[in-house]
């Protein structure tokens, strides 16, 4: 899996610019969370679907750019967390164990 490290509030307006081509992904991941580090290597284990860029938050790292895309894609903040970006709005989002690639890939080709 390629994730892209999302680290500036800038790259959040690049996320949802891009989301017109192709679907984004956030992963918003806490390192001191056992659950959070187990979806990562769920994830990172499935097959990634080639029409999806990934995104990856350390929330501990960056807790203000992760209280910004809670408020910018109207979500509530949880960990571990996904949301899918498309044509610039959060247009799915799950946490915890509901976190699955299958659901992602299915939502990406809506």
């Amino acid at each position: 899996m390629n994730w892209n490290t999302l680290s500036s509030v800038e790259q959040l307006e690049e996320i949802k610019s891009a989301s017109y081509q192709q679907p984004q992904l956030i992963f918003k991941h806490s390192t001191r969370c056992s659950i959070s580090s187990m979806v990562r290597s769920r994830l990172e284990r499935s097959e990634t679907p080639n029409n999806i860029s990934f995104h990856y938050l350390d929330l501990l790292a960056y807790r203000s750019l992760s209280n910004q895309v809670a408020e910018d894609f109207s979500v509530y903040h949880e960990s571990p967390q996904v949301l899918l970006i498309k044509n610039g709005e959060c247009v799915y989002d799950e946490s915890h164990q509901g976190i699955n690639m299958d659901e992602i890939a299915e939502q990406a080709a809506l």
